[in-house]
């Protein structure tokens, strides 16, 4: 008895010369990204149909050398990451892009210098295509490591040192400080203090240099105002403004430098009896859900997080190959923030 070898498997270029598509087409077509039309999707998905085409993930990583994969990682503590809404908004807006593109995120948090190392050696082996780099402190040498691997990097907010070749996409967050503490001058407010991010922080400093720009701007003293540093938590807000309040009781404004803290200072407050805004106005900054359920609802200054998740995406897939850069992907990119105005100020 006489078996016939089994017939070919039909390649990549079959099913676009069936489809009429081109080969790059067919290759987004076939490994999910929402970048194409709805007639070449259905008829690239009919010839595969036809023809019993199935894609070889292995054999096509092995050509391509992409895992069609890439990693959010946050280095921050669990407590940190889970129980502050500006990380979930950020990873929202990247798994979403990340989705329409195809291609799959994977989560991971490295606080320890042991987590890291596991964070290296994981993605040094080529499990990703590129890494979302989430809330560094100070001059963290991680994104170079991985850059020096041949990851790609993306950062979330400017890199902390002035003179970098790292690509990053950041808040206008000396813009959005600049104009909450103008909001407080214009109501009058002299006696006005600031609550600031972790000084070892990108955001942190530039949200300050804002802050005391608008003061300069109005002939005021930028460097005289109270001034705490916080830790971009809940408690560390109710904590700082517990110590504004014993060192400068006259004060009658807060700038704070994140929704979270500025509930804990709104809970501080309100504990010490001072009414809010009517003895001191209050000024936060992400605009997260709870601001606007707080009790009075808190003004603050509206960074776009789900775009900071989607354009960082954008910028790794260009620089990664997975989709069409165009002229290329720009290194620092800053978008737009603007002042939301509710009940404290």
């Amino acid at each position: 008895m006489t078996v016939s070898p089994p017939e070919p498997r039909p390649t990549l270029e079959v099913v676009a010369a069936r489809a009429g598509v081109s080969r790059a087409t067919a290759s987004r077509v076939l490994r999910g990204a929402a970048n194409v039309s709805p007639r070449a999707r259905d008829a690239v998905l009919a010839a595969a149909a036809e023809l019993s085409y199935s894609v070889n993930h292995a054999a096509r990583s092995l050509v391509t050398r992409r895992s069609d994969s890439i990693a959010f990682l946050v280095a921050e503590n669990e407590d940190r990451m889970f129980h502050d809404p500006y990380f979930l908004g950020v990873l929202r807006g990247a798994q979403g892009e990340a989705a329409r593109c195809g291609v799959q995120l994977v989560f991971a948090i490295a606080a320890t210098a042991a987590e890291r190392r596991q964070f290296v050696q994981f993605v040094g082996s080529g499990h990703v295509d590129g890494v979302l780099l989430v809330s560094l402190h100070g001059d963290d040498s991680l994104a170079r490591d991985l850059e020096g691997l041949g990851v790609p990097t993306v950062l979330n907010g400017r890199p902390f040192a002035a003179e970098t070749d790292l690509f990053s996409v950041d808040s206008d967050n000396v813009g959005g400080a600049r104009i909450a503490t103008a909001r407080l001058i214009d109501r009058g407010c002299r006696a006005i203090a600031t609550i600031t991010g972790p000084l070892d922080m990108s955001a942190g400093r530039d949200r300050l240099a804002g802050f005391r720009a608008a003061l300069g701007s109005a002939g005021l003293d930028p460097d005289g105002p109270p001034l705490a540093e916080g830790d971009f938590t809940l408690d560390g807000g109710a904590a700082a403004m517990e110590m504004l309040l014993r060192e400068h009781p006259e004060l009658d404004a807060v700038f704070v430098a994140s929704d979270l803290m500025a509930l804990g200072a709104l809970r501080t407050l309100a504990e010490h009896g001072r009414r809010v805004p009517e003895d001191v106005a209050v000024i936060g900054f992400d605009d997260v859900r709870e601001a606007q359920l707080a009790a009075p609802a808190l003004s603050t200054v509206r960074q776009p997080l789900d775009e900071l998740g989607r354009t960082m995406t954008r910028v790794l897939l260009a620089r990664t190959g997975a989709v069409d850069a165009g002229p290329g992907p720009r290194q620092r990119t800053v978008l737009a923030t603007e002042l939301v105005l509710r009940q404290t100020a």
